[in-house]
């Protein structure tokens, strides 16, 4: 669960440190204070995308922390061994730096992390419910994603999308081989006489430059000999080599040093100039020996590059590219065979369907059963929250093989009792599609397992009685998750187990925003503000003391 967050230069906060308990913690304040900058912050945290804007003005870059206790978390403790990102104990700590011109760092553990990362590990954390989460409840793909998760089928669903599209492949391979069998059959013959070609000249990549080596030293062998035998000569042989007048200098020296010893260090340097050029003329002496003129030699390595340059220009490649091209035609020709090989394409699309079609079925059966009891349980909650007589259903309409499976899933709803059933994306009241929504995300969270959950003002549209309800709901989520929730409402608020309130003040001509931990008497005063508005009676006192449930001082 979220145990810390810690905020720095962010919008319009400049230091925020706060603390989390398990349960349900609700998030109050006045309309501007900043109550969603807390969500948007911690989104970052774990991957959301950023911009250089949410700096606070005059800082140079905002920063970013949150600490979670992930003992019970293993897939992610799992996750975090395989990217090397483990830390000793059962704690998670991620932290996002995000500077004015829009770049960004991220870290998992005091480790830098790349912000696919960061998002990776707060899918094993978070999620986050927003308005606009409940308007992605309208797509049909959402609809799925919610049934399949709460069947618990969503990696059979995407085994079914990938066997899907192996079929598919499959199938679109097939009917382009008999819409131009004639031209693929043409296609084949050349590849044939080009691969048997390239067979025959055995070339490979890592031939080609010795060749070329040795061609040059073949090429050229008269003129390496007379030219190292000319060499021998200026260092040994000739009446003025080098070796005899270094002697020379050599015994010059020698008799000079019983003079001065100073002259021992140019001594040495001779001596080692010397040897080396000794050894310089025997290596000269032994590469005479062992070389020689070889013409049929230089005539098989000649006609050998000419055969690779004859290759390479009729098809239009360089010579190292030939063992690729080879290579390459090789794959597509076998592919051009086993396409016509007595139908063996057709074969493996026909074993490929097979295989989606059993998966598919398989999903069926999960997603009709899961329906029944999504149904069922949200019908219920319906009624909890003033849609007496209101029904949910998940349709299931068969429709041609898809990735997504045989049957195209919708929410339909009623509102009330004589309503009919009707598309959850026609619903007309927004309050209602609220209490809706929020049907769903109890029922299908109590399936879940992310430790917590965030809701960001989704009672919009919901007061009175309702409300209260909400609050209970979000009570009884609280004791199977950590659940915190960014409300307008007093009576959701006043459920809350812990309460954070959220202001704002100027300073030196800066707005910034502030969240502190209410005690009993702040939170009374704060509940009394969202009954009561900008005058606070007594009266509004004793109603916020009784939602409480805190008796009269």
């Amino acid at each position: 669960m979220l145990q810390t967050l810690s905020i720095r230069d962010f919008v319009i906060v400049d230091k925020l440190d706060l603390e989390f308990s398990a349960g349900f913690t609700v998030l109050t304040g006045e309309t501007g204070a900043g109550k969603s900058i807390l969500v948007d912050a911690l989104s970052l945290a774990l991957g959301a995308r950023g911009e250089g804007g949410v700096v606070r003005s005059g800082s140079e870059r905002a920063e970013i922390s949150a600490s979670f206790d992930i003992a019970e978390v293993s897939d992610l403790q799992g996750w975090l061994r395989e990217n090397e990102l483990i830390s000793e104990d059962d704690q998670l700590l991620v932290r996002r730096v995000i500077y004015a011109d829009g770049r960004s760092r991220a870290f998992i553990n005091g480790l830098p992390a790349t912000i696919q990362q960061l998002r990776d590990a707060g899918e094993f954390l978070v999620d986050i419910y927003s308005q606009n989460a409940y308007h992605s409840l309208l797509k049909l793909s959402s609809q799925r994603q919610v049934l399949d998760e709460f069947g618990g089928v969503s990696s059979l669903a995407a085994e079914v999308g990938a066997h899907y599209r192996t079929w598919h492949t499959l199938h679109q391979r097939r009917v382009e081989m008999e819409r131009n069998a004639a031209a693929y059959a043409d296609e084949l013959a050349e590849l044939r006489d080009q691969v048997r070609e390239l067979t025959q000249l055995g070339f490979s990549s890592d031939e080609w430059e010795p060749l070329q080596q040795e061609y040059s030293r073949l090429a050229h062998g008269a003129s390496l000999l007379s030219g190292v035998e000319e060499c021998r000569d200026l260092l040994a042989e000739s009446e003025f080599a080098a070796l005899r007048q270094l002697n020379s200098v050599q015994h010059k020296l020698q008799s000079l040093h019983e003079y001065d010893a100073g002259l021992q260090e140019a001594l040495d340097t001779l001596d080692s100039a010397m040897i080396q050029l000794q050894e310089t003329d025997r290596f000269l002496n032994r590469y005479l020996q062992r070389a020689e003129l070889d013409p049929q030699r230089l005539s098989e390595v000649e006609s050998r590059i000419q055969a690779i340059h004859f290759a390479a220009r009729k098809y239009r490649l360089r010579p190292e590219e030939l063992a690729d091209a080879l290579a390459q035609w090789q794959v597509r020709m076998n592919e051009l065979e086993d396409a016509g090989n007595d139908g063996a394409l057709a074969r493996q699309e026909a074993e490929a369907k097979q295989v989606y079609e059993k998966l598919a079925d398989e999903l069926s059966r999960g997603r009709k059963q899961a329906a029944q009891s999504l149904s069922q349980k949200i019908t219920l909650e319906m009624q909890r929250l003033a849609l007496a007589g209101g029904k949910f259903s998940v349709a299931l309409e068969p429709q041609e093989a898809a990735a997504s499976g045989m049957e195209q899933i919708e929410f339909v709803v009623a509102g009330h009792t004589g309503v009919a059933l009707r598309p959850l994306a026609k619903v007309a009241s927004g309050g209602e599609l609220s209490r809706i929504s929020l049907a769903i995300r109890v029922v299908t969270a109590q399936q879940g397992i992310i430790p917590t959950m965030i809701f960001d003002e989704v009672d919009v549209g919901i007061g009175g009685g309702v409300a209260e309800i909400v609050g209970q709901l979000l009570k009884k989520l609280g004791e199977q998750r950590q659940v915190l929730v960014i409300t307008h409402l007093p009576q959701v608020a006043a459920q809350g187990g812990q309460h954070l309130r959220v202001s704002k003040t100027a300073i030196n001509g800066a707005t910034l925003s502030h969240i502190e931990l209410l005690n009993q008497d702040a939170r009374i005063e704060e509940v009394a503000r969202m009954l009561g508005g900008v005058e606070i009676t007594q009266t509004t006192r004793n109603h916020a003391r009784e939602m409480l449930g805190v008796g009269a001082p």
